[in-house]
């Protein structure tokens, strides 16, 4: 006896969502049912892709606090901007407050004959910025506060040698994505000293899949996912880990770049560093083939298991199936313009 397997694919995209129902029945040999109709063979492709939301989220560290007190006359840095040694982040009162590397948080002015890592970290930026050539010992001497007043003329500020607590911002690493806290540092707001304003990034947000449990079955891991950035240009990704909510069986699947690569590449300030950023992707479920097409329901399938059709002559013809998608096959061993038989309709075999 023949068998026919049908794999009916129904899919629906509604404002990023979408259903897949599949139908799996035995069908009787086309060439013994009562009606049916005829398909012809057509050149085209198969595939499924799947229109989906992505979201993108920064997550966050505190890095810096102010120490500067007065009026913020300036806001040099945008969110999300990559900084690095000596950049000036905002200035207060007209006086920038710029980014150093260091461990140890400022904490005291640093002048003539101060000792102590901090100092250490100042020689560094100085070095950074081609103000100073000396050892880096710890201790402002001669030459560090030479390299301090050249740095304050080269700000245009009073050369007093002297490095005041408001004037630097020590961060953990550097060179570093950050942000400022836009609620406490913007043009006009006035600032008391010691208040959080500097966020780290890592160097790439999060990109996310949210879907169901029979949604992320139809993934696996290595799936691409073409996501549609800012402007629109379009970063090639894949699918990675998925994490399952029990309660809420959501899954939420990671989308991240080829090979282990950042999926923004050297773009990711385009997404905000506040919230989350929903993008519009296409997720390549099935992949696109091109060839011969025909109704997978013309598909016949005999107890060895051998995949067939049935011509308009009555005749059995083994093909092979390459690939098939929302009720559509492409095969080999037919020709294009090709009838083949489909159960349905009004005609009654001969």
């Amino acid at each position: 006896m023949w068998f026919a397997i049908v794999l009916v694919g129904v899919l629906g995209v509604v404002a990023g969502s979408w259903a897949l129902v599949t139908v799996l029945r035995p069908v009787s040999d086309p060439s013994t049912v009562a009606k049916y109709t005829y398909a012809r063979v057509t050149a085209g492709k198969v595939g499924q892709t799947l229109n989906l939301d992505v979201v993108a989220r920064w997550t966050s560290t505190l890095a810096g606090s102010n120490r500067a007190a007065g009026v913020v006359t300036s806001v040099d840095i945008k969110p999300g901007q990559l900084i690095a040694s000596g950049q000036v982040l905002y200035s207060v009162d007209l006086r920038p407050v710029v980014a150093a590397r260091g461990s140890v948080p400022t904490f005291r002015a640093i002048g003539p004959h101060t000792s102590g890592r901090d100092v250490s970290q100042l020689q560094r930026m100085l070095t950074a910025t081609r103000f100073y050539a000396g050892p880096i010992d710890g201790t402002a001497g001669a030459g560090t506060v030479a390299a301090i007043k050249a740095w304050q003329k080269s700000r245009g500020e009073d050369a007093t040698g002297t490095v005041e607590r408001g004037d630097v911002i020590f961060l953990p690493s550097l060179p570093a994505r950050v942000t400022l806290d836009t609620k406490v540092v913007s043009r006009g707001a006035s600032l008391a000293g010691g208040e959080p304003v500097l966020q780290e990034l890592p160097a790439a947000p999060r990109f996310t899949l949210a879907l169901t449990t029979a949604q992320a079955a139809l993934l696996t891991s290595g799936t691409r996912v073409d996501v549609t950035a800012p402007g629109g240009a379009v970063w090639h990704g894949v699918s990675g880990e998925q994490v399952s909510d029990q309660q809420t069986e959501i899954v939420t699947v990671s989308v991240d770049g080829p090979k282990g690569a950042v999926l923004c590449g050297r773009d990711c300030d385009r997404i905000p560093p506040e919230g989350e950023t929903r993008l519009s992707s296409s997720v390549l479920v099935v992949p696109t083939v091109w060839g011969l097409v025909v109704p997978s329901s013309a598909l016949v399938t005999g107890a060895d298991g051998k995949v067939a059709v049935i011509t308009d002559h009555g005749t059995r013809r083994p093909v092979r199936v390459r690939t098939s998608a929302e009720g559509m096959s492409v095969i080999d061993g037919v020709r294009a313009g090709e009838r083949v038989r489909v159960p349905g309709g009004d005609a009654v075999p001969q």
